[in-house]
């Protein structure tokens, strides 16, 4: 979807006089975020840029933002950048028709209306498309969930990621992948979210040499992918490999999806392993069988074990450096993973398990 055609179709409905554009990119880093830049001059659209935050964002930015959005009576937001940027646009968004004077944390969130736009500079989160958004306070994780944080609009320009740096361009992709296994067998898992998934485990499989070799026609259908897989989770939520990976993110730094993606390499096997012991899903062990050798056939795969395998070498043979541990690790880790996302895993996993796992990981 071509901007200047949401925003001339915007400008007129709505009137819009002042965006803010939440980035962690300069104006004139990327083709796209030097067209918002010359905006004012043939709209006559002022842009208000936000970039006072870092990744993983804290609810003080966000606070931040939302002081900005209301000093310069701004009546539209854009995101460009990749799930920090998004999280932080969406919770401006949601908080900006809240009371100031109180913890917005604490407060209900009213839907609103503000025209928001997301232009995604990774293939990876889906953050564009779902609705949540993850801000931390006192060093606390919070999930943010509402509708009208969805973007009306997202446009997925394949050029955005030709500066994507290495590690980033891998780690991204691992977030989009993961997201798609996890919703296609999540507890929570419809027909429309396993659509979602499987178009998307497809199109990274089949575009990932192309797309870790900088291809534009590659970029592009990894975007769509991650967008894809970002439908699937809205519908789902994620689950295990999710819930484990932002111990890893947040102790030792290791990029989101990397985190995630190494998760997944043990769970994947355990979760095969343990389809008829423990499944989690009330449609029964065997529809989660079959859950797990349709996802084998998305991943050209004849059996669900050559599939987790399949997955293994995968990300080994992205050569990612795996993170240091200290043994004190083990018990922080298992005793703050959420709850809720092992309930939508398809098969119960303890306490126990979930620190054998941590183990496997960082042996």
């Amino acid at each position: 979807m071509p901007v200047d055609w949401y925003f001339s179709r915007l400008h007129n409905g709505h009137k819009i006089s002042r965006v803010l554009l939440v980035s962690d990119l300069p104006l004139d880093s990327l083709e796209i975020t030097r067209y918002f830049r010359d905006m004012p001059y043939w709209l006559g659209v002022k842009i208000v840029p936000f970039d006072q935050f870092k990744p993983n964002p804290d609810y003080e930015s966000v606070v931040k933002g939302v002081r900005v959005y209301k000093i310069n009576q701004c009546d539209a937001v854009v995101a460009i950048g990749g799930g920090s940027a998004m999280d932080v646009a969406k919770c401006i968004k949601m908080f900006a028709t809240l009371d100031e004077n109180k913890n917005y944390l604490e407060q209900e969130i009213i839907p609103n209306d503000i025209p928001f736009l997301a232009v995604p500079t990774t293939a990876g989160t889906g953050s564009e498309a779902t609705r949540f958004a993850i801000v931390y306070y006192q060093g606390i994780k919070h999930s943010i969930t509402d509708e009208s944080c969805i973007p009306d609009a997202v446009v997925m320009d394949p050029n955005v990621l030709k500066t994507l740096p290495d590690y980033q361009r891998k780690a991204t992709m691992l977030d989009a992948l993961c997201h798609a296994i996890e919703s296609y067998w999540a507890v929570a898992s419809t027909e429309e979210s396993r659509g979602y998934s499987a178009e998307a485990i497809k199109l990274i499989f089949d575009n990932v040499f192309g797309y870790l070799a900088n291809n534009p026609k590659q970029n592009e259908q990894m975007l769509r992918a991650a967008n894809l897989a970002g439908k699937a989770i809205n519908i789902t939520r994620t689950t295990a490999p999710h819930a484990m990976g932002y111990n890893l993110t947040s102790v030792y730094g290791t990029a989101h999806g990397h985190a995630v993606a190494l998760c997944m390499k043990q769970i994947f096997p355990l979760t095969i392993d343990r389809a008829f012991v423990s499944c989690n899903d009330p449609r029964g062990a065997d529809y989660l069988e079959g859950v797990l050798r349709e996802m084998a056939k998305l991943m050209g795969c004849q059996t669900a074990a050559a599939a987790s395998k399949k997955f293994s070498e995968f990300v080994d043979g992205l050569e990612l450096e795996k993170p240091q541990f200290t043994e004190g690790d083990f018990e922080k880790f298992t005793n703050v993973v959420n709850p809720d996302r092992l309930a939508n895993h398809p098969v119960k996993i303890d306490a126990s398990e979930i620190n054998d796992i941590y183990r496997q990981i960082l042996a």
